[in-house]
């Protein structure tokens, strides 16, 4: 009698993979680490003249002047005491501009705040509304 080979782990089929799945894994992981993280942007709304704000327009821009993000929050009452906006920021310099819309009042000039990301995931402002003229 012969005898059979026996399939060993060398000539399991995955092993022929194992030298692509490797690099998959190596390239996943690389791009993970390299990639620009989110930012977690969270304004507290101080002070009063907040409860007949509507809507509120956040604009997050580099040095250039170009808008990286932009969302707007709309609100059917006085907007929440914290509003969280998530972006894609490396470390830098940044501005923030903020529109805000309150009912039945014209337009008011942007809120300007600047921004300086260094390595922290969640960024904590607070906001005030300036008197209305």
């Amino acid at each position: 009698m012969e005898a059979e080979a026996r399939p060993g782990w060398r000539n399991h089929p995955l092993m022929k993979r194992l030298p692509l799945l490797v690099l998959a894994a190596l390239g996943i992981w690389l791009w993970q680490v390299t990639s620009t993280p989110e930012r977690e942007l969270v304004w507290q709304l101080d002070g009063s003249g907040w409860s007949t704000v509507r809507a509120m327009d956040f604009q997050v821009t580099g040095e250039d002047g170009k808008i990286i993000k932009r969302e707007e929050r709309f609100f059917t009452a006085a907007p929440p005491h914290e509003v969280t906006l998530k972006v894609d920021l490396p470390e830098g310099s940044y501005r923030a501009l903020i529109f805000v819309k309150e009912e039945g009042h014209p337009t008011r000039p942007p809120l300007v705040e600047p921004l300086t990301i260094g390595q922290e995931q969640y960024v904590l402002r607070t906001l005030r509304l300036p008197a209305s003229r």
